[in-house]
């Protein structure tokens, strides 16, 4: 019984603890949001309070005024291409590494360790200097292979903790059949790592979204500037308008905590498998 007691008070502590944490992280949002509907005088006099009434001219300002639509419309495609490019380079790189003996396999095992160690900020400039040179300044493409790069070290760290954990069974079946290296690729493990890939996915989709450092430096034209970019402009523009920027700052988390929520469990089953198993 006093073990059952222990046990039960224990559970209530930690859920108690818990619950005060989600509060203290969701309420910062739900602030955001309330503020998001009121107007900037409104904010400074009762920024806690409930919006005396619920109006959408901050949100309509965000996209008429600043043009939040088409700074989507490039985060996107940024984003979008930066997360292919890591699904696609991180599988087949943990592929090579797990399923062929070559020399050096280990020294590049401890490289993809070691750059995890090395910041954005120590590699800018000569980042920025091969774009001057190859013409690519102000294009998405300035944005996105950089944000490959930064990428695909961690991504490939979880996919070679996965694919360690997939025997080799199905896949000499395969060639026993006659399969080739990409069928066995395609048909055997992709579909396998479908939480691993799902994970590598996530994070960097939501990486590149949100960064800002990269983006500022390398993209100067306001017209193809991302979301993370614009809210910063409008921070330095509009910083007294704080209904906007609580309007502004809603529509940029708004995607983002919406593609968590979807696939939190991918997030947590990929993750858990490629590092526990592996």
């Amino acid at each position: 019984m006093k073990e059952r007691k222990k046990i039960k008070i224990s559970n209530i502590i930690i859920y108690i603890v818990l619950i005060a944490w989600a509060i203290t992280t969701v309420f910062p949002f739900v602030w955001v949001l309330l503020n998001s509907f009121k107007p900037s005088s409104e904010v400074l006099n009762a920024s806690f309070a409930l919006p005396k009434e619920f109006i959408w001219d901050n949100y309509v300002t965000a996209f008429s005024r600043m043009n939040i639509g088409n700074a989507y419309k490039n985060s996107l495609i940024i984003s979008g291409s930066v997360t292919i490019g890591v699904i696609v380079l991180s599988a087949m790189m943990a592929f090579a590494m797990t399923r062929y003996r070559f020399k050096g396999r280990r020294l590049v095992n401890s490289l993809l360790a070691a750059s995890l160690m090395f910041p954005v900020f120590s590699t800018i400039i000569p980042v920025y200097r091969m774009m001057i040179r190859a013409s690519l300044l102000s294009t998405n493409l300035a944005v996105i292979l950089p944000h490959i790069a930064g990428n695909l070290s961690f991504a490939a760290i979880v996919m070679i903790g996965f694919m360690k954990t997939i025997p080799i069974d199905m896949e000499e079946a395969a060639y026993m059949e006659g399969a080739n290296v990409f069928q066995v690729f395609m048909r055997i493990i992709v579909p396998l790592c479908k939480a691993s890939l799902s994970t590598v996915a996530i994070f960097s989709f939501m990486w590149s979204y949100n960064d800002l450092f990269v983006q500022k430096i390398m993209i100067s034209d306001n017209t193809k500037y991302p979301i993370s970019n614009l809210l910063e402009t409008i921070s330095s523009q509009y910083g007294t308008d704080f209904g906007l920027m609580a309007a502004s700052v809603t529509l940029i988390v708004v995607p983002v905590l919406l593609v968590y929520m979807v696939l939190q469990k991918n997030i947590i089953k990929g993750l858990t498998a490629g590092a526990i198993k592996g």
